[in-house]
């Protein structure tokens, strides 16, 4: 926080008050830590554990609904419903779309799916900026685990047919092996069955 403040001073000369939100529960001795005292420094920071904040306080304010969630309450799922009712007030297209992702995306530290999608609509929050950046990433995502995990299978097909063809190979080729895409190993696949030798195989690499 220090190391922020600083780089935060230099920037941009203005004035400067920090503060540290806690969003999830918890006894680590960490959440209460608001200070950092150094052989000659003293630096001062803020910290809310929002499970300790005063829901009613958090519903007044719209940019606020998404903490409110998480705040004290002695009915979370009431409070849950008196958020959604509060995003359905709001006028503005744009600002409602965006304030119900972040509280849908907040309520699911606390709240199961099935019941924060009682009270909100998915068609809503699919029209968010926020939540379709989140979705575009975790389809690159797992796109790009798919295609990782087809490339190891497809290795190990390659490596397994050649050590049954050739009584094994050396490191130094299984190694250029294990560094081919997997169109290439595709392609390497269909050749070995043409292949005589392990020389073949060399040839084939250094073609490739």
């Amino acid at each position: 926080m220090l190391d922020y403040w600083i780089r935060l001073s230099r920037q941009y000369n203005s004035p400067i008050e920090q503060v540290v939100i806690y969003l999830k529960p918890s006894s680590s001795g960490d959440v209460f830590i608001n200070e950092f005292i150094g052989e000659n420094t003293y630096h001062r920071y803020r910290v809310i554990r929002i499970w300790e904040e005063n829901a009613e306080n958090l519903l007044k304010y719209p940019a606020l609904l998404p903490l409110a969630v998480l705040a004290k309450t002695n009915n979370p799922e009431n409070l849950l419903q008196q958020v959604a009712n509060k995003i359905d007030t709001i006028e503005n297209r744009r600002e409602k779309v965006n304030i119900s992702t972040c509280v849908q995306l907040l309520a699911g530290i606390k709240f199961d799916l099935a019941l924060i999608n009682t009270y909100f609509r998915e068609d809503i929050m699919q029209e968010s900026v926020v939540y379709n950046s989140i979705l575009e990433k975790g389809l690159q995502k797992g796109v790009q685990q798919g295609l990782q995990q087809s490339i190891e299978r497809e290795k190990g097909l390659v490596l397994r047919l050649i050590n049954r063809n050739f009584g094994g190979i050396s490191p130094n080729l299984s190694e250029r092996i294990k560094q081919l895409s997997l169109d290439e190993l595709e392609n390497l696949t269909e050749a070995l069955f043409d292949f005589k030798s392990e020389s073949d195989l060399v040839n084939w690499l250094d073609s490739h």
